[in-house]
């Protein structure tokens, strides 16, 4: 008679159970490059996740206070970032919830038209790593004819919203065609994803906490969470995290959000990050996401690492 596992406690698994799970969705091959575009020592992937009002609504748009927040990254956010990505020609990704695109779809086409990259950050930013199946496939072709539909362009890249994956997420982007995600974090540096102990094709572009604005700037104000880091502090995170990138010829992935970090006392961490990697030598190379994840796979050998 076959064991019902999910009325089990983890520690009654059998082993079989446990090692599914770990290996459901896990970390393949390292693709790390020797060199970067044009002999470039390392790699710059700047990131936006235009959450706007989804966080919000996803809870059920109970604070007209944080609705407004939401507006702020439309408003003030994306323009600013946009302003600065072009006054020092560096291009980047923004992930962007289909409702957030549907508010704005303007927004969206300017990135586009900029020359930047978006890419699939959910619907309504929904928690996916509690959706059944059928309920998840949905939202994520809807979320990627919402984005085609507006911008013209179908996004090859996926980023979960709060970088989770449900047991299901892995096998949904193979089957609708993505080419890359960015919701992991179990390396530094690009690696393909493997699910059930087998290769996929596809890149894992990987982000992590300690490089994302919202550790260290959010703030609910019924909540225990409050903003508990200086910007000067966060910069000496992010440039330490640039510097180990650059020391070994591989990825910086910063993340942030429009509505977190375009105050007129954090957007300075971007330019000072931007600039000083412009004077490590070796040269770096700044890329859109599906850039970098495109080259990784293209440029690191067929050999384990």
């Amino acid at each position: 008679m076959p064991i019902d596992q999910e009325k089990m406690q983890p520690w009654q698994w059998p082993e079989e159970e446990w090692r599914r799970r770990v290996y459901r969705v896990r970390a393949g091959r390292r693709l790390r490059p020797r060199a970067w575009k044009d002999g470039a020592r390392f790699a710059v992937a700047l990131a936006f996740d235009s959450d706007h009002e989804t966080n919000e609504l996803r809870d059920g748009a109970k604070s007209v206070n944080r609705l407004a927040w939401g507006q702020y990254g439309n408003r003030v956010g994306v323009p600013r970032i946009l302003s600065m990505l072009e006054r020092h020609g560096v291009p980047a990704s923004f992930y962007v919830p289909a409702v957030s695109a549907l508010l704005y779809p303007d927004e969206q086409r300017t990135i586009v038209k900029a020359g930047h990259e978006i890419g699939v950050h959910g619907w309504i930013h929904e928690l996916n790593s509690g959706l059944a199946l059928p309920d998840e496939r949905d939202l994520i072709r809807r979320s990627l004819d919402a984005l085609e539909g507006i911008t013209g362009v179908r996004p090859t890249g996926y980023r979960s919203p709060s970088g989770d994956f449900s047991p299901n997420t892995l096998q949904l982007l193979r089957e609708l065609g993505f080419a890359y995600d960015s919701s992991m974090a179990a390396d530094d540096d690009c690696y393909e994803l493997m699910m059930d102990g087998e290769p996929t094709g596809l890149v894992e572009l990987p982000f992590d906490w300690v490089r994302d604005d919202a550790v260290y700037f959010l703030m609910h104000r019924f909540q225990g969470l409050r903003p508990y880091t200086p910007p000067s502090d966060v910069f000496d995170i992010f440039r330490r995290e640039l510097e180990g990138a650059h020391a070994e010829g591989g990825l910086f992935e910063l993340t942030m959000h429009p509505h977190v970090i375009t105050n007129r006392s954090r957007l300075w961490i971007v330019e000072e990050i931007i600039k000083h990697a412009r004077t490590l030598p070796g040269g770096v190379w700044f890329a859109r996401h599906d850039e970098i994840a495109r080259f990784a796979l293209e440029h690191t050998g067929t050999e384990a690492e």
